[in-house]
């Protein structure tokens, strides 16, 4: 299918959505689709609410935001449940501004990006449709036709609340274009564009000597003075500001507390009242929803000043923290990726991760609970199984410092180091140690990381290495036992028998000689050790492996050890223990023997088809592998 079909499909989409016709018309659809006349709050409620919800672990995670925000879900529920949704529902917090304040890089003018541009799909489907008087410069909601003395019999009739009026050009058109006749006034279908400048609006703060207040509210159009004659006739007015045409959607106030003074106060009135002040002109309505980002010093030095209560008073301030899980750090960095040119750069397996355990660990506080360092906080937050410790525990380690995640290292950084590294890499490959020496490197060259800060950083980067460590250890000895399968096969069935006698306290059938022998303890033992199984737990470990495999017997499933997941490791680990001394002899001597290179060979050909390496990673692996074994 051509471009131009595909383009012409669209104009055809986009004609099929038009729709124009009188009040008296718009009045029908009312009737039919009460929805359509919604305010601003209740519009971006439902629109979150139509993409659907998840409750995983005790927590919402709404799929509007799961495209690009990663690791709020806490943060995004509060910010849905404790403002949106009561806000839809016309309670008293739809006249505060929301505030989102976190740390830089920490996903706030993402977040309200997703806003703006889902407000722009969702006023393209019939749930998400708006009308507005056509010609209005604020394209305001059409009821606002409707004179006050008759609303009460209109809400009655239709069940449907009527807020606002008529902005200074519709009510002089209503009076002389119309007589009176709002059922002739000429009402159409619109579409949010934040290009075209409907329904989202967004204004960024400037030099306060230059900056005009025209910006947010108009100005006077002063080629139309003499036509018209008077400053205050509608006609010779630009109804232009930021929020004039973010009526019926959705405000940014970008960076709002670094903004002059007289900019703020317009947002008095219009967060508690819903309308401003602009020309020679009675209060104007807007039903928008204002939302402002900041971090937190600056935060704390606005609230601090006194001539700012007011304000303050109707703010209600959203944290929105550093993300503290490193799954889900591994996939803000995989995006970030994606966006640029750098595709043809193949990562490593953990290469990602080793900088997300980094990131994450510099965002943590120290626990007081007795046993819970800092590593098991990181994988216990991560979703890991933790000895002594459950998923309940987790609402306890957030209560115990709430500011958790407002400080640590950004993604920003982390991505630039990673940039520079990929740029740099000459092998078309990045591993995990050339991520974690990039992070390093660039330390020293941070201008806001003093000595102190600095030595605690290093710290974090030498226990994500250690992190690594054991992993290259696991996938080495994943990839080994897949490349010697026959062989771990055979060891799992010979623990089997033996712990099938040592449980019926039987004795054992030598295959060769036939000879009655006692279950060989020594063997058992030493694939047991490997997972940490103790002496006093491994009579009901091997107890629970035989019911596992009779169990599996008797629905008639064959055998297969990997689908237990701790002996599948004990298993893994023995052989890759008693393989020690090939692995060494192979990565070590510059003349290895040509059967142990052939050997190497097929584990390096299973990490590079089952587990997602290059041939040049899944190399350093194992070099890196053996020299961790000559330690």
């Amino acid at each position: 299918m051509s471009f131009l079909h595909n383009l012409e499909e669209y104009r055809a989409a986009r004609r099929k959505l038009e729709w124009q016709g009188t009040f008296k018309e718009y009045l029908e659809l009312v009737r039919r689709r009460p929805w359509i006349c919604q305010l601003s709050h209740s519009r971006i409620f439902r629109m979150i609410m139509a993409a659907g919800v998840e409750k995983t672990e005790g927590v919402k995670r709404y799929r509007f935001f799961t495209r690009e925000l990663f690791g709020l879900d806490e943060a995004l529920e509060k910010l849905v449940e404790e403002y949106l949704h009561p806000a839809a529902r016309r309670l008293d917090v739809r006249h505060r501004i929301l505030l989102l304040m976190g740390p830089v890089s920490g996903g706030k003018s993402t977040l309200v990006t997703l806003l703006k541009r889902g407000l722009e799909e969702y006023s393209r489907t019939d749930e998400g449709a708006v009308y507005a008087i056509k010609g209005c410069p604020m394209h305001e909601e059409p009821l606002h036709l409707i004179p006050a003395a008759v609303r009460d019999a209109f809400a009655k009739e239709y069940n449907v609340h009527i807020e606002g009026e008529l902005c200074p050009v519709c009510r002089l058109r209503v009076e002389t274009e119309y007589a009176g006749r709002i059922e002739e006034v000429p009402v159409e279908r619109i579409f949010f564009s934040e290009e075209r400048r409907v329904g989202i609006g967004t204004f960024t703060p400037s030099d306060p000597k230059s900056q005009d207040i025209a910006e947010l509210t108009g100005s006077i159009d002063f080629s139309t003075i003499a036509e018209y004659g008077a400053e205050s006739d509608p006609r010779a007015y630009r109804f232009d500001g930021e929020l004039n045409i973010a009526n019926r959607g959705l405000m940014e106030f970008q960076e709002m507390l670094k903004c002059d003074e007289k900019f703020l106060w317009n947002l008095l009135s219009l967060s508690q009242e819903g309308n401003f002040k602009a020309g020679r002109y009675s209060l104007i309505s807007a039903d928008e929803m204002i939302t402002a980002h900041t971090n937190e010093s600056e935060y704390r030095a606005f609230i601090a000043n006194r001539r700012n209560e007011a304000l303050v008073s109707r703010m209600i301030v959203m944290r929105i923290p550093y993300n503290l899980r490193v799954s889900d750090e591994v996939r803000i960095y995989e995006k970030l990726i994606n966006q640029s040119d750098l595709n043809e750069v193949h990562l490593a397996p953990f290469a990602l991760r080793a900088a997300a355990v980094f990131s994450v660990l510099s965002r943590l506080r120290e626990s007081r609970k007795p046993g819970l360092d800092l590593v098991k906080k990181m994988r216990l937050y991560d979703g890991e199984e933790i000895e002594g410790f459950s998923r309940r525990d987790l609402a306890e380690l957030r209560s115990e410092h709430p500011d958790e995640g407002m400080n640590g290292v950004d993604p920003r950084y982390v991505v630039n180091r990673l940039s520079s590294a990929l740029i740099r890499s000459e092998t078309g490959c990045l591993n995990a140690l050339e991520v974690l020496r990039a992070l390093r490197e660039g330390l020293g060259q941070h201008p806001s990381i003093g000595r102190e800060e600095q030595e605690r950083l290093l710290n974090f980067i030498v226990t994500a290495r250690q992190e690594y460590d054991e992993f290259a250890r696991r996938e080495a000895q994943h990839a080994f036992a897949c490349s010697y399968e026959e062989s771990a096969r055979i060891l799992c069935e010979n623990y089997l028998d033996n712990v099938d006698a040592y449980c019926r306290q039987a004795a054992i059938c030598d295959p060769v000689t036939g000879e009655k022998l006692e279950p060989d303890e020594r063997l058992m033992r030493s694939i047991e050790e490997q997972i940490g199984i103790s002496e006093n737990a491994k009579k009901a470990f091997r107890e629970e492996i035989l019911i596992w495999v009779s169990a599996g017997s008797r629905k008639g499933k064959r055998f297969d050890f990997t689908r237990h997941p701790r002996l599948r490791e004990a298993i893994e680990k023995k052989l890759f223990a008693d393989m020690r001394d090939v692995i060494k002899i192979t990565t070590s001597t510059r003349n290895p023997d040509p059967l142990q290179v052939k050997r190497i060979e097929e584990v390096r050909a299973r990490l590079v088809a089952d587990q997602g390496y290059c041939l040049v990673c899944a190399a350093e692996l194992l070099r890196y592998a053996g020299s961790l074994l000559n330690r």
